[in-house]
């Protein structure tokens, strides 16, 4: 339990994303409205989770279903935590530039979008975007501060869906089961005389399989690079949907903004070091070798990132020399509900009331 803790810690500074708002021809439709959302920025790993359609632990929702007219330009903005940033100057906002990946949506037909479940639904795809002349969809995605776009094909029929915008970040992807899925659920009414209801239909989860040449996938190239060496890439599931009479949306759209982004100079480590999950060090890598947090730990020849373990494990030993813990009663067992006096702290609990206190309580001794 202890281990899960020390994760969850982890996972807390990660370098993530939640998508949490569209706009409809460039007209914001409003933080969290019609987009069904967790507070957790983490990822889902497993193809097979029961909630890959529209992710897990959804607290966030409201009834607002945003109108859409066909053929419209959509945009699903992303954000490091709900609301943006993490703090000033976040370097992973809207997400860790490392997060290299695609970027696809889709739509299930529903009766009532507001108010409608997501087992047993039907998808098809109507956009996606992948890697285009070295620029991956998350680098376009950034370059526009969060905002990703397409265009929704004009032939889709009117009525209520969820639209499933999902990303999926490759930087650990030559690990089975360690690429990283980012999807929620929009909540829309598609507008217009359109007539196609879909084909090339999936469910979730049962779309992807793990071994999927697009999943199980080293982006890098012999120089550290995240081309995936200048061959195509395969992104998972069915082709988009085709309108006829030469209407289909170009399913890459490229801003005119977009640029893949800027890499850090200098191999001194000057500076302020690489962000967690960033690049550190690797054959042919000219960038920072030292990490803001944590320590730079080799993934293979060409390819080395920061740790979460480092980090976790300089946080307790920081947290323990500096912050003393007030000396008041606390459960050992925070976050379990107790709130009755135990007559004291644990020792085997020292560490994680400090951590909690320096979270909840950043204003007494122990706090950060």
């Amino acid at each position: 339990m202890k281990a899960i803790t020390l994760v969850s810690l982890a996972a807390s500074v990660s370098a993530h994303s939640i998508f949490q708002k569209v706009s409809v021809n460039g007209v914001d439709q409003g933080q969290l409205k019609g987009v069904r959302a967790p507070y957790s920025n983490f990822p889902i790993e497993n193809v097979n989770h029961p909630d890959f359609a529209c992710n897990t632990n959804i607290q966030l929702r409201d009834n607002t279903v945003i109108r859409v007219p066909a053929g419209a330009r959509v945009g699903a903005w992303w954000g490091h935590e709900i609301g943006g940033a993490a703090g000033p100057n976040d370097p992973d906002h809207p997400i860790a530039a490392s997060h290299k990946g695609p970027i696809q949506v889709y739509l299930a037909k529903v009766n009532n979008a507001a108010s409608a479940g997501t087992s047993g639904l039907q998808w098809f795809k109507v956009a996606e975007q992948g890697l285009n002349n070295g620029v991956w969809a998350v680098d376009n995605m950034i370059s526009n501060g969060g905002w990703h776009y397409f265009d929704m094909p004009s032939c889709v029929a009117p009525g209520h869906y969820l639209m499933r915008v999902e990303l999926l970040a490759l930087h650990s992807a030559s690990v089975r089961g360690a690429a990283q899925f980012y999807m929620e659920c929009a909540q829309i009414e598609v507008t217009g005389s359109g007539t196609n209801t879909g084909s090339n239909f999936v469910s979730f989860p049962g779309a992807y399989t793990a071994d999927h040449p697009g999943i199980l996938v080293s982006i890098y190239d012999l120089q550290g690079r995240p081309t995936n060496g200048g061959r195509a890439y395969t992104i998972p599931g069915p082709a988009p949907i085709t309108c006829s009479g030469g209407s289909n949306p170009n399913p890459n759209p490229q801003p005119t903004s977009a640029a893949p982004a800027p890499q850090p100079t200098g191999g001194n480590g000057g500076g302020a070091g690489a962000p967690l999950y960033g690049q550190c060090g690797g054959q042919g890598y000219t960038g920072p070798t030292t990490c803001a947090q944590g320590t730079c730990t080799a993934s293979n020849q060409w390819y080395s990132m920061l740790s979460p373990l480092s980090l976790v494990v300089g946080f307790m030993l920081t947290c323990l020399a500096s912050r003393p813990v007030p000396p008041i009663n606390v459960s050992p067992r925070l976050g379990k509900g107790h709130d009755h006096d135990d007559g004291g702290m644990a020792p085997t609990n020292i560490f994680f009331t400090c951590i909690y206190f320096s979270i909840y309580h950043p204003g007494i001794p122990g706090g950060t």
